[in-house]
């Protein structure tokens, strides 16, 4: 019996594997960053006893995150998306390493302007959320289902690694002096080197498989305009303009009202699962509940 895969040479398929991988990194580092500062919270909260950053870190994340977010859903058409992107996980490493310049310069110290230092970081990954979640999300959709789900279980695992690597930090360095403090700068050492290695990725690697070069020049071919700078990257020039002009209602688009109004009780569920998250964390689990067994663990 003949093990060939029916249509495994065509352009759609190749990379088709390494793309699944990819996509599954990109989701995670769309969410490393942020979920480390909030794994962290225990070396901060030692650090800054008097000014709950458990609350205030992310309610400076989140106006950001929101804002941003807006502002691209309305200029959506408009946007280059691989700029997103590449922004996105540009600010994450810029602020991952922040983070630890932040911490050795002020040799562990903690205080306001520490602390409104950490606050402004915390915007800033607000903002790489918003620029290369979203655009991630959008471009993925453009391609197969398995890119869209292994990108969504990027950012469902992000959560767990994170939490599981800072077990593994924490324990290293409880014993020895200073081990907090040390074990939070290994900590975003390494989400620093991951964010790099996606920015790496997405830049040098994803834009060239030829899944994602065929996807992409099928929605150019469709009307969208937020993969050409994409299609470029890869080396294809797309015509996209002349086949507007020469058949204007094929490309006809709907407004973001419309399509708001169209996807109405998805965007319902999007508010009802950000309400009890919110709800959650910071609200439930920033309250102070007392002393447990499990002391700073």
């Amino acid at each position: 019996m003949s093990t060939d895969v029916v249509g495994a040479e065509a352009p759609q398929v190749k990379g088709r594997f390494l793309g699944i991988l990819i996509c599954w990194l990109l989701g995670n580092g769309s969410l490393f960053a942020w979920n480390s500062m909030l794994t962290i919270e225990d070396y901060y909260v030692h650090l800054f006893p008097d000014y709950h950053p458990t609350r205030i870190l992310t309610l400076a994340y989140q106006p950001f995150a929101f804002g941003i977010t807006l502002i691209m859903t309305y200029y959506e058409a408009k946007m280059n998306t691989r700029r997103r992107n590449l922004a996105g996980f540009s600010l994450f490493f810029l602020g991952s390493f922040a983070l630890i310049i932040l911490d050795i310069a002020t040799k562990g110290r903690g205080g306001l302007g520490v602390f409104v230092g950490v606050c402004i970081i915390s915007a800033i990954f607000g903002i790489a959320d918003a620029n290369c979640q979203g655009a991630l999300v959008g471009d993925l959709s453009l391609m197969c289902p398995e890119f869209v789900q292994s990108f969504m279980a990027g950012l469902a695992a992000s959560g767990v690694l994170t939490s599981a690597l800072r077990l593994i930090t924490k324990a290293a360095f409880e014993s020895s002096k200073d081990g907090l403090r040390i074990g939070a700068i290994l900590f975003f050492s390494i989400t620093c080197l991951f964010e790099l290695l996606c920015l790496l990725l997405y830049t040098f690697v994803f834009a060239k498989l030829p899944i994602v070069k065929y996807y992409r020049s099928k929605a150019a071919s469709e009307g969208s305009k937020t993969v050409a700078s994409d299609l470029a990257a890869a080396g294809i020039i797309s015509d996209q303009q002349a086949q507007i002009e020469e058949d204007p209602q094929k490309y006809k688009r709907l407004t973001t009202k419309e399509l708001l109004m169209e996807n109405i009780d998805y965007a319902f569920d999007i508010y009802l699962i950000y309400v009890l998250t919110l709800s959650i964390f910071p609200g439930f689990l920033s309250e102070d509940t007392g002393e447990h067994s499990l002391g700073s663990w």
